[in-house]
């Protein structure tokens, strides 16, 4: 027999570098048992005998839902949900559940973070001091590099849920006029403006909506060469959005502006993405951390908490499946 509220998370350092409160967390439980890491080969070993898995990245796949029978629910650190086989949970009983909306004010700041450094060229100035050459000017500043204001310029944007909607707001403040986009595959709207309108209107373009068949790529050479010469591009979604070759080659060309990109379409990257490239200009390259605030990841750790209480009493949040 298993003990009816034990649980393990799988790849705990992926969520708490040690700065989190895990108390209300672990009070969900008799027993929660934390991994640093798991392998493909060491999932079904650590889910024996386990009633709940907590995952954020490690896969949890059908052949580990069926060498399960105590596994009663996983709880996903994150909102996507491609790490867990949800047809085989369902097939087996097992309730999945995610988190939502937890790392909207760090995604927006870092998306205004990104387009404020690329519209200032902050790296080039910044890498212009580290080479002495501000302290060898002939006059009390370096103006080499063209900055741009972001008043009176328009944003377009690719997803207005919560957080595109948190993005708007914070562009408007900054003055920006902000156009929304119509994302493939879904319903038109007249609210939104199909990307052959939207591109060639906008002086930035910042990405929030899922990877999907009707997503992938769909900003490509096509489209990036429709946009304004010296437009910026952000992308704080996801990697596989944008055609990386493509958006290399607009930057050697000279089209783009510039643009960040806080997610790759393989990650941890592997060697040769398109995107890594040392000689690609007016590129900003962060390691997916937007989300990853520690009040983000604090409100993660509550969300994984109302949800395994929810289960337990019977009423489940955020289900997925």
């Amino acid at each position: 027999m298993t003990n009816s509220r034990r649980a393990v998370f799988l790849d705990h350092p992926s969520l708490d570098l040690g700065d989190l409160d895990l108390g209300p967390l672990r009070d969900c439980f008799d027993d929660l048992q934390l991994f640093a890491q798991t392998t493909p080969e060491q999932v079904i070993e650590r889910l024996k005998g386990t009633t709940v898995a907590i995952s954020n990245k490690i896969l949890i796949n059908a052949d580990a839902i069926a060498a399960s029978p105590d596994l009663k629910l996983i709880l996903i650190t994150a909102t996507g949900t491609n790490n867990v086989d949800l047809a085989a949970a369902r097939a087996h009983g097992v309730t999945v559940c995610n988190c939502q909306g937890y790392g909207t004010p760090s995604v927006a700041q870092h998306t205004i973070m990104l387009l404020l450094n690329l519209a200032t060229r902050l790296a080039d100035y910044q890498k212009a001091v580290g080479e002495g050459r501000w302290q060898q000017a002939k006059q009390f500043c370096l103006l080499d590099y063209p900055i741009v204001e972001l008043q009176g310029k328009t944003l377009g944007l690719l997803g207005h849920g919560e957080l595109g909607g948190a993005v708007a707001r914070l562009a408007e403040a900054f003055g920006m006029r902000v156009l929304l986009g119509q994302i493939p595959g879904r319903p038109a709207r007249p609210d939104r403006l199909p990307l052959d309108q939207l591109l060639p209107q906008v002086d930035a373009l910042t990405l929030h909506c899922p990877l999907n068949e009707h997503t992938r790529h769909f900003i490509g050479a096509r489209e990036l060469a429709s946009m304004k010469p010296g437009a910026f591009v952000v992308n704080t979604a996801r990697g596989g959005l944008i055609d990386e070759q493509a958006l290399a080659d607009a930057l050697r060309n000279g089209h783009l502006g510039g643009a960040a990109t806080d997610v790759l379409s393989v990650e941890p990257p592997t060697a040769g993405n398109p995107l890594l490239a040392a000689d690609i200009p007016r590129l900003i390259v962060t390691p997916h951390n937007a989300w990853g605030s520690r009040e983000a990841r604090q409100r993660i750790v509550g969300q994984l908490t109302e949800n395994a209480q929810a289960y337990f009493s019977g009423t489940a949040l955020r289900v997925v499946s």
